[in-house]
Parts: C-alpha cells; structure tokens; sequence
C-alpha cells in the first residue's frame, strides 16, 4: 500500500480499534483467490498479534491457506471529497479513508480452537447470543460447526494509512469536515466521525 509519511498511521492502539470498528476483511491468498469475512484481531506483546476467523468447508479457498502468507485488507471508513468544499482553488475531486492491511501466515485450527474463535465473534458482535440456548441449542451449534473450517493469521507485518485530508490548509480542512458531518450519506458522517475521534483533517489540530 503506498503510504506518504504524513499519512502513515503507526499508534497499535488506533490500528487495533480501526480494525475492531470495521472488521469485515478481505483475505487474498497468494493464488489471488479471495474471501470476505468477518475477523478477530488479538494484538500480541512478542509480535504484531493474530486474526481469527472461520469460513465454510464448501468454501475451497480454505484448503490452499495451511502455512500460506496471506494479504488481509481493512477498509475503515471513505467517503468521496468534492473540489468545492475547499475554501481555494484550484481543486480537484478525491476519495478520503482509512484502511489496514495485515499480512501474515495461516493457521488452521482444529475444532476446540475453531469453537473458541466463534465463541469470541459472538462475544464481540452479541454475546446475549452464547446464553440463547433457545435460538442456538447446543446440538444445532455442533451440526454446524461440523461445516465450517477455522484458521487464524500469525500476523507478521501491519500497514495502516489515514488519507484524510490533514495536509491541507485549515480552511480546507474544515470546509471538508463540515460538508462530510451534515452530508445525508451514512460514509461521508462516519468518515467526518472517524475523522474527529482520529482529531485528523477537522482543522481542529492545526488550529492548536
């Protein structure tokens, strides 16, 4: 991924919450062969951490991963950028966003490390659900586990970039902050929110 200096996004604790906010990644295997799943990010002290995921057995892209290096892609929030929310000219469209990429090797895990690594996206996205014995009898979670294939990625390098616009001068800045925040798209307001949790191309930083 190319990444100017002053875009490059290197604090652990922002990569892993952009990484937790937009988990649904995209994994690429080295055959160029691809599949979007929803993953788990567990930071490491002795190394850049692991994602953990499952996919279905129908899925045959599971049988090439065991001890594959593997690209896998976060895109976080984006959002396009009109020339005529900047205060000068001369201007120019573009797209603004956030994304993580992590590369690593594949781990297949075998069925109690396949459980463990449902149980923990259940726990994150509805963890009311690992109570419902009603709606997930234990007898039907077994049936169905019997049909997917977990792994995790040994991470062994992360990449992570924020484009949003924070070299521009501030009345730029702020023009395209503001425009995002009162735009009716759902991507332009939660770019401007990431954007202002991030204190990144508001104008806001530069202005202190």
């Amino acid at each position: 991924m190319y990444i100017p200096k002053n875009m490059a996004l290197d604090d652990k604790q922002a990569i892993a919450e952009l990484i937790a906010d937009f988990g649904f990644g995209l994994l690429i295997s080295p055959t160029l062969e691809a599949t979007h799943l929803p993953l788990l990010y567990e930071p490491a002290e002795d190394g850049q951490g692991y994602l953990y995921g499952h996919m279905a057995k129908a899925n045959e892209h599971w049988k090439q991963l065991d001890g594959q290096q593997v690209l896998v892609v976060f895109s976080g929030p984006h959002a396009y950028i009109s020339p005529t929310w900047y205060a000068n000219g001369p201007a120019v469209p573009t797209w603004n966003y956030a994304a993580v990429h992590c590369t690593g090797r594949v781990e297949i895990l075998e069925d109690n490390g396949t459980a463990t690594a449902i149980q923990k996206l259940m726990k994150k996205y509805e963890p009311n659900l690992l109570a419902d014995k009603a709606l997930m009898p234990e007898e039907y979670i077994d049936k169905l586990s019997q049909a997917i294939v977990g792994f995790r990625v040994v991470i062994s390098s992360i990449q992570a970039k924020e484009k949003l616009g924070q070299h521009r001068k501030v009345a730029d800045q702020i023009g395209v902050y503001h425009a995002l925040a009162q735009n009716v798209s759902t991507d332009s307001r939660a770019l401007a929110k990431y954007m202002l949790k991030r204190n990144l191309g508001t104008g806001r930083n530069k202005e202190e």
